[in-house]
């Protein structure tokens, strides 16, 4: 008996010892669930380098596990073991629009462990720069005389681009012509092309071609003007409601984290995103920090999760 209690004693402290060592057990997985090279993308690899400066130790990977809509990342999360060992860092489709869309094999409400949201980014309405839309109130103007004519680019049916333009549309009273494309790539070729005449683009993607003078930006979906556009008045300034729309990046775990890993680790994502060598980069690509606590990201997704079903529901957006 003596024995048994022994061996029980060892396994507990050897279980004690590991999580204390997080994360320097082993290589810390960062799971993306899209391709390299865009903003989700980014603030993971940020993230994975910040990360272990902040805890001491490690090794942070990302690893690009693109398709389904970021659903097959976020089901591959869910399935891991929750050792802090997997984390998911994605923008808000796995956790809040996908699975109103299509089947996923996870409940983004309850699969997941809530970190932190570590940015967020508006959109703003971009059109051509030899567009005759001046402001957003030309738009309005020309939609109401000519309903469901002018064109809107996506970067995908039910992406953030997309729920923004129908967003709009609900809150104006206006119909437009949605034109999905597969991914942001197309959208800003055509775009710049005049091939399609705007887009509910996200700020970090469209602000090149702004500054560059090839796109005019109209309206931003931010809750204040943007810094980065100070010129361009927001959606509720322009006298549209309950049209704030922000693109987000959060980081998340398999449901069950040990306590101390999740503090550490959430400690680590705000240390990291508020540190003076990044955080200035950060804003000067559009992202705005948040890095708040586990309980208000939560609140945040669930808040989002009711808010984009009931748009895809009343809008009846399909995910083809």
């Amino acid at each position: 008996m003596k024995k048994v209690l022994t061996a029980i004693a060892l396994g507990f402290a050897a279980l004690a010892a590991s999580a204390q060592a997080w994360p320097t057990g082993k290589t810390v997985t960062i799971v993306v669930p899209f391709p390299p090279g865009g903003s989700t993308d980014l603030i993971a690899r940020q993230l994975a380098n910040e990360l272990p400066k902040k805890l001491g130790g490690g090794t942070f990977v990302v690893d690009n596990k693109a398709g389904a809509t970021g659903t097959i990342g976020a089901a591959q999360v869910t399935r891991s073991p929750a050792d802090g060992y997997t984390l998911f860092v994605s923008s808000l489709g796995p956790f809040v629009i996908a699975p109103h869309l299509i089947k996923v094999p996870y409940d983004a409400l309850k699969d997941l462990d809530p970190v932190s949201i570590a940015v967020q980014a508006p959109n703003v309405l971009v059109v051509p720069a030899v567009s005759p839309h001046k402001s957003i109130a030309d738009v309005i103007a020309y939609e109401k005389a000519n309903p469901g004519k002018m064109t809107f680019a996506s970067s995908g049916n039910g992406s953030s681009d997309h729920l923004t333009a129908e967003l709009f549309w609900l809150q104006t009273g206006t119909t437009g012509i949605h034109v999905p494309y597969k991914g942001g790539g197309p959208v800003m070729t055509d775009l710049l092309g005049n091939q399609v005449e705007s887009s509910f683009m996200n700020i970090n993607t469209a602000m090149p071609q702004i500054q560059a003078g090839k796109l005019r930006a109209l309206v931003i979906t931010s809750a204040k003007r943007s810094p980065l556009l100070p010129n361009v008045p927001t959606m509720e300034e322009s006298g549209i409601k309950d049209a704030n729309v922000y693109s987000w990046q959060a980081i998340a775990g398999p449901k069950g984290l040990p306590a101390d890993i999740k503090k550490k680790l959430h400690d680590a994502v705000v240390a990291s995103l508020n540190d003076p060598a990044v955080k200035p980069k950060l804003l000067e690509l559009g992202f705005e920090i948040v890095a708040n606590t586990p309980e208000q990201f939560a609140a945040y997704q669930a808040a989002e999760y009711a808010r984009w079903g009931k748009l895809i529901t009343s809008r009846n957006i399909k995910a083809d």
